[in-house]
């Protein structure tokens, strides 16, 4: 982006400043991840620098290790349905707040955001004497319904923000034309707000398959995600495998970024935003 004509020699020296100030903060902040990225190529099983030779054997070992790759099936398995039920739910729950003469509005996105905000060792505590008592403690459901939980409030979130700037005439257009509630909704709505549901549901699937506190309350000895597998393994016997999952995680991560950076893009212009 260029500097504005208008600008004193002063103005642009700040402009510039500041953005190399910003640029050494974020440098600053991913430069531990950066660092940790060549280790899991190191041919020897222990960290160090300068590395004596590079190898995939890490990679090797965490793709078809049955412990790393059984852990990576676990969390997809439960990060996938965690963000089925709790698109659904979030989004139905968005679509009820955006009514004006709904009752008791603030109290109750209060309480569906609350998750947010709650420490999570302490939604953790809390989930297992529930789930103790309904016997999920040990199981997958147990664990798909706690994830649930804790991101369902991203997506309440986005598609609540989306529908803020989301025209309601269109639906009672929809239905003085004949058409069925539901109809208006996967004819009308839900192509206007699916950006915010997908972005809600990146979140979701992030919330889930980075979660590990309430996955060691909850989880068997048999079902260990990935978060869970790391951790167990940082406390056991550190391994140069830890680098090679910890570099893929980044790389979803980042994936999951650029992709909602192109959804909020993409909204921008059906709203006929410019850019920024």
């Amino acid at each position: 982006m260029a500097v504005p004509a208008y600008y004193t020699r002063g103005e642009t020296v700040m402009y510039y400043a500041v953005r190399v100030f910003v640029a050494l903060v974020l440098l600053f902040l991913i430069a531990p991840i950066l660092s940790v990225m060549p280790l899991s190529f190191n041919s020897e099983s222990f960290f160090t620098y300068p590395m004596p030779g590079f190898s995939l054997k890490w990679y090797d070992d965490f793709f078809f290790n049955p412990r790393w790759s059984g852990a990576v099936k676990m969390s997809f398995l439960v990060a996938i349905a965690t963000t089925i039920l709790a698109t659904a739910l979030g989004t139905l729950a968005a679509l009820g707040l955006a009514r004006a003469n709904f009752p008791a509005k603030a109290t109750i996105m209060a309480i569906l955001i609350s998750p947010m905000i709650v420490p999570v060792i302490i939604s953790a505590v809390g989930m297992f004497k529930f789930y103790a008592s309904l016997d999920l403690v040990g199981t997958r459901l147990g664990i798909i319904l706690a994830h649930t939980a804790l991101a369902t409030p991203f997506v309440v979130i986005t598609v609540t923000a989306t529908l803020s700037s989301f025209d309601k005439t269109l639906m009672r257009a929809g239905a003085s034309c004949g058409a069925a509630p539901h109809t208006v909704f996967f004819r009308v709505v839900m192509p206007l707000i699916l950006p915010g549901m997908i972005s809600g549901a990146l979140f979701a699937f992030v919330t889930s398959f980075d979660e590990v506190v309430v996955v060691l309350f909850l989880a068997s000895p048999e079902d260990r995600t990935l978060p869970l597998q790391m951790f167990s393994g940082i406390r056991e016997m550190i391994s140069p495998t830890i680098t090679a999952a910890a570099t893929v995680l980044v790389l979803i991560s980042t994936a999951m970024l650029v992709t909602l950076e192109l959804l909020r893009r993409r909204s921008e212009r059906l709203r006929g935003v410019a850019p920024s």
